[in-house]
């Protein structure tokens, strides 16, 4: 059975190549994210600090920075080659901008917490563990934040779910069951892509 810590291997093996092409090929797959990002300032209009659980190459991060101009943004992910390239993103925005290395398995606030955090397509390839991050999450949120998550949902053709499964990505509608659990709901929209292909889904929550 793996474990959180041999899941996290896995994905930091994973992203050593993909890291390489994801800004070229994700384009295609990951859709709503800049939608994510206004359904949270609906939201939150002005966060004073933003967490990005995953923030990959930091395509996420550059757009909440100017989105929200006033607001202390931390970028967190297990992958050093994705925090790389990350980093060339962010350096224009000075000091406001904080990159962590490391898994999401502890809160990172220490005084301060974070009014908005997002989950940009990630909480789908932690497996096990998704529920433990949004538990986590809970911790970290201000008693006014919101947890704003753009992701997979599910698909109706099993070759395509086992082909995602290869690539890391579970896809079986658990991750609304487990939001509307641990969340208030303010937003849920779910879409087909391609077709029948698949669905993704966006939800802003609060805190119970």
């Amino acid at each position: 059975m793996n474990t959180p810590n041999t899941s996290y291997a896995s994905l930091k093996d994973y992203y050593r190549w993909h890291a390489r092409i994801y800004d070229l090929t994700r384009w295609a797959f990951l859709f709503g994210r800049a939608s994510l990002i206004r359904r949270a300032a609906d939201q939150v209009t002005s966060p004073a600090r933003i967490l990005e659980i995953g923030c990959g190459t930091g395509r996420n991060l550059a757009a909440l920075a100017q989105h929200f101009p006033h607001a202390q943004i931390t970028g967190l992910d297990l992958s050093s080659d994705m925090l790389e390239r990350a980093r060339a993103k962010v350096q224009g925005f000075g000091s406001r901008m904080v990159l962590l290395h490391q898994a999401y398995d502890a809160p990172v606030a220490t005084e301060a917490k974070f009014d908005i955090i997002i989950l940009c397509y990630s909480l789908s390839m932690i497996n096990p563990g998704f529920d433990e991050v949004l538990r986590i999450c809970k911790s970290d949120l201000s008693p006014s934040g919101v947890v704003a998550v753009a992701d997979f949902h599910d698909s109706r053709w099993t070759w395509f779910r086992r082909w995602m499964g290869v690539n890391h990505v579970r896809m079986d509608g658990h991750l609304l069951e487990e939001l509307n659990r641990q969340f208030d709901g303010q937003f849920c929209q779910i879409q087909r892509a391609y077709a029948t292909l698949w669905r993704h889904l966006l939800f802003i929550g609060k805190s119970r």
